[in-house]
């Protein structure tokens, strides 16, 4: 298939785009935010504590195996989403302040022990709770260590 040539004096030659050159105000270089402050910080107490009433729930199923629910099975799935969100809240304020190699192992060492103890309450043993914790454990360290080396500095800041 061809295409006709433009004929002369027809369409004007444009001139080259100009370069786009770097913005150099800080206020330039931001990415849009949906959200206002107040928004993201009910979310930093909000998700946690949902994360932790389904880990709670989940914990709490586990452990009855199908069975009737007792008082100390709620006690125990009220008691890890305790634990859990406090953990979590505790983690988002200080894991952030730390190098991007504390920062990922903190985050791991988490994810780890909650998987673990998620994984025990299903009657598993001591070493195949272990090796499964470890094996998750790692996958997250590998994740989490990329994504903060990736878009930290050696000393923690987010990289813009």
């Amino acid at each position: 298939m061809t295409h006709a040539a433009p004929a002369p004096g027809g369409i004007p030659r444009r001139a080259p785009a100009p370069e786009v050159q770097a913005a150099t105000s800080p206020d330039q270089r931001r990415i849009p935010d949906v959200f206002d402050a107040r928004t993201h910080r009910i979310g930093r107490i909000v998700i946690p504590v949902v994360l932790a009433l389904v880990y709670g729930y989940w914990v709490a199923e586990m452990n009855r195996s199908g069975g009737p629910v007792t008082g100390w099975n709620l006690l125990l799935g009220f008691g890890s989403a305790l634990v859990f969100a406090v953990l979590c809240i505790a983690l988002l304020a200080l894991a952030p302040r730390m190098i991007r190699e504390v920062h990922a192992l903190l985050w791991t060492a988490f994810v780890g022990c909650a998987f673990g103890f998620l994984y025990s309450q299903g009657g598993h043993s001591v070493a195949r709770t272990v090796l499964m914790s470890l094996l998750i454990s790692a996958a997250t360290f590998i994740v989490f260590f990329y994504r903060y080396y990736t878009r930290e500095d050696a000393f923690g800041r987010r990289i813009r």
